[in-house]
């Protein structure tokens, strides 16, 4: 999926001709902080679906570590409410999977590009999942485990659903031209750079 991503096409635009140019890249000041900014607020609307599910089935969620990593537990009892939280566990991954869908399907001007917030957030969306159906999947606190725990799903057919849909959003992402260059970041002139510069001495 990254490398989809990463060697999406470049929008070109006809010159004369046969001949096909491609267009420059809008400068993008920032742009890597942008990404990033995108990225975390992907992030933050997988834990505020968690927090927002949590009250809507009456649960308490409260913030803690395990082994080290931020948690957000639901104040659920899944042994006494496991379709909760179900719920609580799936409201993560669903909330990012509908946000992604959301921005993919937001009108643009055709031929625009978009900008490297937008790009974070698409990012943040696909490789959660791509986390939580690999390294994530078997962890003790995993959206994953505990989806298939409180419901008839197993494991693997949660991350086909999950998966499926991430697979599907970086295919739209491939061919459409405003996410040519994925994961490319533009100089100060909006130019792609590609390798290394070597001064001569």
């Amino acid at each position: 999926l990254l490398f989809m991503l990463a060697n999406s096409r470049l929008p070109a635009q006809a010159v004369g001709g046969d001949t096909v140019a491609p267009r420059a890249p809008v400068p993008q000041p920032h742009y890597r902080l942008r990404f990033v900014l995108g990225f975390a607020a992907s992030i933050l609307a997988h834990e505020g679906g968690h927090v927002v599910a949590a009250y809507a089935v009456g649960g308490h969620p409260s913030f803690g570590f395990n082994k080290g990593r931020p948690t957000i537990y639901s104040g659920i009892d899944s042994r006494l409410d496991p379709h909760k939280q179900f719920i609580f566990s799936s409201a993560g991954l669903t909330v990012q999977t509908l946000l992604d869908e959301t921005v993919l399907d937001v009108p643009h001007a055709r031929g625009s590009i978009a900008g490297p917030f937008e790009r974070g957030l698409l990012a943040g969306g696909i490789g959660t999942v791509l986390f939580y159906i690999t390294l994530g999947r078997t962890g003790s606190v995993s959206d994953v485990t505990f989806m298939a725990n409180t419901s008839s799903l197993s494991k693997t057919q949660i991350s086909l659903i999950f998966g499926g849909m991430a697979a599907i959003h970086a295919v739209r992402i491939h061919f459409k031209d405003r996410y040519a260059h994925f994961f490319t970041v533009p100089d100060a002139t909006g130019r792609l750079r590609v390798g290394v510069s070597v001064a001569p001495d």
